[in-house]
């Protein structure tokens, strides 16, 4: 060799892809003819079942040992997985189970909200359905009249009456004569101290009321409340001076035992026609009456009562 000159085997020449390049063609270097496309490699093809793998490679100068015969495995021959340490067989992971789909919380949402809908409704419409029962109950007591009508005056001691603005008198309070005169023995009379006007049942005796501040001219009823003894009584009646057809009766409503006038209090009333203003009213024990009863208030009420008119 000279210098400048490495003869013909030089690094381009080991260069297995030389013969790719114009300047490895331009020094000669030709494709490799033999296996895995490196020059000179000692590789070749082998008949089928020739070439053995995984045999032990005997130590130097040893021979190998030969596979057996076709179709019996090579008695050389260990799985890895049978040694002392050998890895372990390898197992297909099993595919993961497909995934379980939760609760449909949207569906049990709406459903709840539903049912508190349902709920508030309901009670909204059993509060209407209250108020609307109460309010007819309250029209139909205040339609519902408190008294009967009658075409004429039914006196009883059950009969109810409310004075309201109009004139209330005690009858001792009135003016007495006849020898009429107030007393307070009898239990039971409902004006200021239980006073009551007595000595009533004599003829000629008489109460008289002066009543001022009638609102209008019309019909009125005047209310006498009383006791008898266990018996009927009447009275005559005179309004402004005119004496009524038709006697009062003083009756026993209250059912007493004869003598006992603690038990027959009661009340009883009159048709009148009133004028405006000032009127006078006169309750008197006049001939032809039985008139053997204590007398106890006096009152007006606005109209004919237990009447239409």
């Amino acid at each position: 060799m000279t210098p400048g000159d490495n003869g013909a085997s030089t690094p381009e020449d080991d260069d297995p892809f030389g013969y790719l390049y114009a300047d490895g063609q331009a020094r000669g270097a030709q494709p490799p003819s033999g296996g895995y496309g490196y020059p000179n490699s000692v590789s070749r093809v082998r008949t089928v079942g020739e070439r053995s793998y995984g045999a032990q490679q005997a130590p130097y100068g040893q021979g190998v040992p030969q596979q057996g015969a076709h179709g019996q495995p090579n008695a050389h021959y260990q799985a890895p997985e049978t040694l002392p340490g050998g890895a372990p067989a390898s197992r297909r992971p099993a595919a993961p189970a497909p995934g379980r789909r939760g609760p449909n919380t949207k569906g049990l949402l709406i459903g709840a909200i539903a049912v508190v809908a349902a709920v508030v409704i309901g009670i909204g419409v059993a509060m209407i359905n209250g108020n609307t029962d109460d309010d007819k109950s309250g029209n139909e007591a205040g339609s519902t009249p408190t008294q009967s009508q009658t075409s004429s005056p039914s006196p009883s001691g059950s009969t109810s009456a409310t004075p309201g603005e109009l004139p209330k008198s005690d009858a001792s309070a009135l003016q007495l004569a006849g020898g009429a005169t107030k007393a307070t023995d009898v239990q039971g009379a409902q004006a200021a101290g239980g006073t009551y006007v007595t000595g009533f049942n004599q003829t000629g005796a008489s109460i008289t009321w002066t009543v001022d501040n009638i609102p209008e001219s019309g019909k009125y009823s005047v209310y006498v409340g009383y006791s008898v003894p266990g018996k009927d009584a009447t009275a005559t009646l005179t309004v402004n001076g005119a004496a009524s057809n038709t006697p009062v009766g003083l009756k026993n409503w209250a059912h007493a035992a004869a003598g006992d006038y603690k038990k027959g209090w009661t009340k009883t009333y009159n048709w009148v026609q009133l004028d405006k203003g000032t009127n006078t009213i006169a309750l008197s024990c006049a001939q032809g009456n039985q008139c053997d009863a204590l007398i106890d208030q006096m009152w007006l009420v606005k109209g004919w009562v237990n009447s239409s008119g």
